[in-house]
């Protein structure tokens, strides 16, 4: 009997255990799922058979070792920071590891002993990253392989409302982790096009973005990801002279967005401390300038005369000219940011989400260049079983699988690049309906 131990049962999880629990009686495999507050999931799976839910307290070195010692597999479904704790614990005792998440520098400096032991510690196996990855080297392999060249690739991800959900100005709402959505893209931005190095700093981020559209469900921006660079070694496209990875947002979100970042209510380097008294009105006018007549949309306007009557409405819709009391006094402000947000941009019942995912392709062919688009557009089903948690889960939960029936015998650190482990893994969504469409237009010399 093998023992897959799943660390973190959040919203995003929640594909991931049904899939491998529909299956774990068949199988003969036993499910931990353990969690600091199992409140939420005790009354799903207790009656269960082959599931067990356990609590973790991850600051107790023993609560924690001691759970993952009876594991075969540990996945980790943890916020980011907290994964090379338990890839520790698990090359410790000889354990595979598998996230959805980065493969991080920690990870990388265990790289030769995982190799040594035997193991297979999978990362980047969820969504963005993970499925745009194996879609992406789908192509490029395939394209290479036929003795072809890629002159461009870039490839955009957004998780967004389906259509019929897009019920407030903005178009959006949370659909994964709040605070990454307010806290995306600070930093540098980095990419390459046409063979010139670009770097886009956090305050020209929303400016620089790009059209991207999509049959049947309309057009998006798209703003560049962090790093797109080291994705040319990753992807085996060390030349190629435009690369590019980003994330999608409706048309108008970002020049909306880009007041709080012009403004600096993104920040998350220092603390407010404010008033009881103090209202969202109150919390926006401390951005701005002090005059002694001046209201705040006046003088927002002002000082950004770019904000048009569009984006004043998006604001007023937040509740920030209003004298409503300030949700939150002490934090950053992008912490403050995060508390009024999470009210207006929260999912009700019925709200479906979706994925949209392109990737856009120029490639040099002995008959000219070939431009290929392939899309992915997934749609979620309700508050709970949405896109999000649909294709972040199902890859990780379809790669684990497939890794206990012998049907991927990679071992060491790993991205799910090579087609021992993305193709079985598309085959299996598009039973899904996670699909790809795919388009291409060639240009004659």
């Amino acid at each position: 009997m093998h023992t897959i131990l799943i660390i973190g049962t959040g919203k995003s999880s929640t594909f991931l255990i049904e899939y491998l629990a529909n299956t774990a009686m068949e199988k003969n495999r036993k499910i931990i799922l353990a969690d600091q507050n199992i409140e939420h999931i005790y009354q799903k799976y207790k009656d269960d058979q082959g599931v067990l839910v356990k609590k973790i307290d991850l600051d107790n070195n023993e609560s924690r070792r001691s759970l993952i010692q009876k594991a075969d597999i540990v996945v980790s479904m943890l916020p980011a920071f907290l994964h090379p704790i338990i890839a520790k614990d698990c090359l410790s005792f000889s354990k595979h590891f598998f996230t959805a998440s980065y493969e991080s520098a920690d990870l990388r400096k265990m790289a030769d002993e995982i190799k040594e032991k035997n193991l297979l510690f999978l990362n980047e196996c969820g969504l963005d990253p993970g499925l745009d990855h194996m879609s992406a080297m789908k192509i490029i392999h395939k394209e290479i392989n036929d003795g072809n060249e890629i002159l461009s690739f870039k490839s955009y991800t957004g998780g967004v409302l389906a259509p019929e959900s897009e019920d407030n100005p903005w178009k959006y709402k949370f659909t994964w982790n709040p605070r990454n959505v307010v806290l995306a893209g600070q930093g540098v931005s980095r990419f390459i096009r046409n063979g010139q190095y670009k770097y886009v700093p956090y305050h020209m981020l929303f400016r620089r973005i790009e059209n991207i559209h999509f049959e049947n469900v309309g057009s998006f921006e798209g703003y560049p990801n962090r790093d797109s660079l080291s994705y040319r070694s990753i992807y085996g496209l060390k030349e190629v002279p435009t690369m590019l990875r980003g994330t999608l947002r409706r048309a108008g979100f970002c020049q909306s967005w880009d007041v709080f970042v012009q403004l600096g209510i993104t920040d998350d380097s220092f603390e407010m401390n404010l008033p009881d008294h103090y209202s969202k009105r109150m919390f926006l006018n401390a951005f701005l300038p002090y005059h002694t007549e001046n209201d705040v949309e006046i003088k927002l306007v002002e000082l950004l005369p770019w904000v048009n009557d569009e984006i004043l409405k998006k604001i007023e819709w937040l509740g920030l000219f209003s004298e409503e009391e300030l949700p939150q006094k002490k934090g950053s402000p992008a912490a403050i940011l995060q508390v009024i947000l999470e009210e207006k941009w929260e999912l009700k019942a019925s709200d479906k989400d979706m994925i949209v995912m392109q990737h856009l392709f120029e490639i040099k062919t002995n008959q000219g260049i070939k431009s290929v688009i392939s899309s992915l557009v997934c749609k979620g089903e309700n508050q709970t079983k949405t896109a999000m948690a649909k294709t972040v889960g199902l890859p990780l939960a379809m790669a684990i699988d497939l890794f206990l029936e012998g049907k991927i015998e990679a071992k060491g650190l790993q991205l799910p690049i090579t087609p021992e482990i993305y193709e079985p893994i598309l085959d299996l969504l598009e039973k899904e309906n996670i699909k790809f469409t795919e388009s291409s237009t060639l240009k004659n010399d």
